[in-house]
């Protein structure tokens, strides 16, 4: 479907929906709980709308000889419209989730070219038994526990380069999640996924074997007020220490990108995107250690990740070098960030990315940077700044400037 379509049938969708209710501001949701609510009149159904979008500015500059080079840009970095709720009864639950921005719709290739790239989330969610959920569809794998925390809930303007090099981002799939409580404060979740392994969208198959995700969370001290272990900043003021710790192990079997399901393809043989391509293929691992820890308006969260294959260095059939390469190596993100009042927030993060230099020839990267939040509105209307210093060893280093407004119905 075209975009020019979509947005027509978004439009009557949104339009339909509001004369069928006919709203009223007396009952119509709070901010930031949804555009409406619909509710089947046999009670069959429910379904939340929501629209969010974030404007973003930067300026960067060359930082090793003063500030050179200087680079600016305006985009809107997301525009996301999501529809949730339930159907014929409360334990089935449903989320869709579409992506309107250039930057939601990226990544388009011969594989994803006749899909549509606007969907991000389409997934269901049945409570079949007990504490057991099983999701079907589209949706982000349960990797490191940044990734899966929205871009609306961010605590920066945006995600740290960790997250860029090591994410397994959404793939399609299932997803088995279970919870139980060890004592009665101690609360145990367990999540386990099979997925395509190439990645959202991807229409012409699946190349090589699948993509196997387990990850188990700890909650010594219980659980967090308003799922508070996927959002950042403490902005609940947890009243007692909240601790969450996670790890994660994804196996990727016969990958064909980079950077397991995501990153680019590694063509052999002089082949290029087409119906005639051949693709190197080998075993690729990633492991995610994390943690978030909240209290009083104090919140911490830390990362680490560790990516493998069997062999990375992408190759022909004759032996012969291709010169892609699996993009494996160390990432470890540290962030931190203080509440001085219910709506102001300072926030500070480390990252380190420490790429494998004998295959990929990349050094280390060191990132610096310091954040600052004004909550207006919680995560539903925030303004947003950061500025970061990147220390680059293998070009040059860079400073870069971020302010972002982003608003959420």
């Amino acid at each position: 479907m075209k975009l020019s379509k979509l947005h027509s049938v978004v439009t009557l969708i949104c339009i339909s929906a509001f004369l069928s209710i006919n709203a009223q501001e007396t009952n119509a949701p709070k901010f930031g709980k949804g555009l409406f609510n619909l509710v089947g009149k046999d009670s069959t159904f429910t379904m939340k709308v929501g629209l969010r979008f974030q404007t973003l500015a930067t300026s960067q500059w060359d930082a090793d000889n003063g500030l050179s080079n200087p680079e600016s840009s305006m985009l809107i970095r997301r525009s996301r419209l999501k529809f949730d709720g339930w159907a014929f009864s409360p334990k089935l639950k449903y989320k869709l989730e579409l992506g309107l921005s250039n930057r939601d719709q990226s990544g388009a290739s011969y594989f994803t070219h006749n899909s549509s790239r606007q969907i991000l989330d389409a997934v269901l969610k049945w409570n079949f038994s007990g504490n057991f959920v099983l999701w079907a569809g589209q949706t982000k794998l349960p990797g490191n526990r940044e990734r899966v925390i929205s871009s609306a809930n961010l605590q920066q303007v945006d995600r740290s380069l960790l997250n860029s090099r090591f994410n397994i981002d959404r793939d399609i799939g299932i997803q088995l999640r279970h919870k139980f409580n060890l004592t009665d404060t101690f609360l145990v979740k367990e999540i386990f996924s099979i997925a395509q392994g190439e990645g959202r969208n991807i229409t012409r198959g699946n190349l090589g074997g699948h993509q196997y995700t387990t990850r188990v969370e700890l909650f010594p001290f219980g659980d967090f007020t308003s799922k508070g272990d996927y959002k950042g900043s403490d902005l609940k003021f947890e009243q007692d220490p909240k601790l969450s710790i996670g790890f994660a192990y994804d196996f990727n079997n016969n990958a064909s990108k980079t950077r397991s399901n995501q990153g680019s393809y590694m063509f052999i043989n002089g082949t290029s995107a087409g119906s005639s391509a051949e693709f190197y293929q080998t075993n690729i691992s990633t492991v995610f250690i994390d943690a978030m820890y909240k209290h009083k308006g104090f919140s911490l969260m830390a990362e680490y990740a560790n990516r493998t294959a069997e062999d990375a260095l992408a190759k022909n059939s004759d032996g012969t070098l291709t010169g892609d390469e699996v993009q494996v190596g160390n990432g470890l993100n540290i962030q931190t960030g203080y509440l001085l009042s219910k709506t102001l927030e300072v926030s500070g993060r480390y990252t380190n990315i420490s790429l494998d230099k004998t295959i990929t020839g990349k050094g280390a990267e060191n990132q610096y940077t310091l954040g600052l939040s004004k909550y207006i509105a919680g995560h539903k209307l925030k303004v947003q700044t950061d500025i970061s210093y990147t220390d680059i060893g293998f070009k040059t280093n860079q400073l870069l400037y971020r302010l972002q407004v982003d608003i959420h119905f």
